[in-house]
């Protein structure tokens, strides 16, 4: 059961080193990790605060089907120390395929406003990547308002491009320098995990690819009422929302995730 290897946050004695990560399951090549809330935010809190590098993200459907369409990226992304099941079909798919009872998602979101959470209890400091100045400030914010004790170590919004070289070896600096622990990652799928991969090695700290939850705790961007969560629909929300930038995503990945369902029901869970 996942309950039995959730790192109890509450007390640092039970903080372990190394981080036991959870186990993982083929979705058409693609190894989502089969977690829940207490357990993810329990191992990054625990990697953090004994200095252990680590890389993990949140997949829901368009995430999972662009890299198991890209071989690259799916190498990459296979070598993370945890990918959380962020949709609800992808956890439909997990239980399905691998029976593995998994009673909610890991949303990235909630993940983040959990972490957050943690290490304002913990003391552990956190840098904030991606999106705009404006969104990181509002984010900065509101963040501190709803966790007083949470210390940002940074901020920062990137150029819409690859970093240079000499730009990587900057951020990282930067980065060492503040002293944080944590490193939340708001560069959309699958920039930020091409990103997350290649400064694996080079961050001292554990990266957590959020996606677009910059965006909704900055208030710049509305979440899907609690019951489209539940049942899946979160994409026709944003659908609605911004239906000339997404149509193309949601209409296209989810025939696609459907049809790869069908095909992994018969032919095996690794089938692509």
């Amino acid at each position: 059961m996942i309950a039995q290897n959730n790192i109890a946050l509450a007390e640092d004695t039970k903080l372990e080193s190394p981080t036991h990560w959870p186990r993982k399951v083929d979705i058409f090549g693609v190894q989502v990790s089969v977690t829940d809330y207490d357990e993810l935010v329990g191992c990054i809190i625990n990697s953090a605060k004994t200095g252990e590098p680590a890389v993990v993200s949140l997949f829901a459907v368009h995430a999972v089907i662009t890299a198991s369409d890209d071989p690259e990226l799916r190498r990459k992304v296979n070598t993370f120390n945890a990918i959380g099941p962020d949709g609800q079909p992808v956890r439909w798919a997990m239980n399905w395929l691998h029976r593995t009872k998994l009673a909610d998602r890991v949303y990235g979101p909630e993940t983040t406003l959990r972490l957050c959470s943690a290490a304002a209890e913990h003391g552990v400091p956190i840098y904030l990547y991606g999106s705009t100045n404006q969104v990181l400030e509002r984010l900065s914010v509101n963040l501190i308002s709803k966790y007083p004790n949470l210390q940002i170590a940074g901020s920062e919004s990137p150029p819409f491009r690859k970093l240079t070289e000499e730009e990587s070896i900057e951020l990282v600096e930067r980065v060492h320098n503040s002293g944080a622990k944590i490193f939340f990652i708001g560069l959309g799928c699958p920039k930020q995990d091409h990103f997350a991969y290649e400064f694996s090695d080079r961050l001292r700290c554990v990266q957590v690819a959020v996606g677009a939850a910059f965006d909704f705790h900055a208030g710049t961007k509305s979440t899907a009422p609690a019951w489209m969560q539940r049942n899946g629909l979160e994409w026709l929300f944003r659908l609605a929302a911004e239906p000339r930038r997404l149509w193309k995503r949601y209409f296209v990945t989810n025939s696609v995730y459907i049809l790869k369902l069908i095909r992994a029901t018969i032919f095996g869970s690794n089938s692509r």
